[in-house]
């Protein structure tokens, strides 16, 4: 029922009041407050979806600058450190 909803705001509103009768009171609270969140989900396209649902790549990346930051013990200033993270987000993209 939710995947036919999630296609149709109308249909997504009426599963709310739907779970909401039948004494899903916890469902139809959770479905409410992600509403606008799934609708603009649903909107990218479907190729994206699969990146988007996930945080790989975001855990990834900050994996990545961990590894390479423990590397250097002290950092002489903040600028070197925005550097070398700079030059890590550059070589991942």
């Amino acid at each position: 029922m939710i995947k036919e909803a999630l296609l149709d705001c109308q249909k997504y509103n009426d599963l709310i009041i739907e779970l909401d009768k039948i004494g899903y009171k916890g469902a139809a609270n959770t479905l409410e407050g992600f509403q606008y969140d799934a609708m603009n989900y649903m909107q990218l396209p479907k190729d994206h979806w699969r990146r988007i649902r996930t945080t790989n790549i975001m855990e990834r990346t900050n994996k990545e600058i961990k590894i390479r930051t423990k590397v250097v013990v002290a950092f002489p200033n903040d600028e070197s450190v925005l550097r070398l993270v700079v030059s890590i987000l550059f070589d991942i993209n």
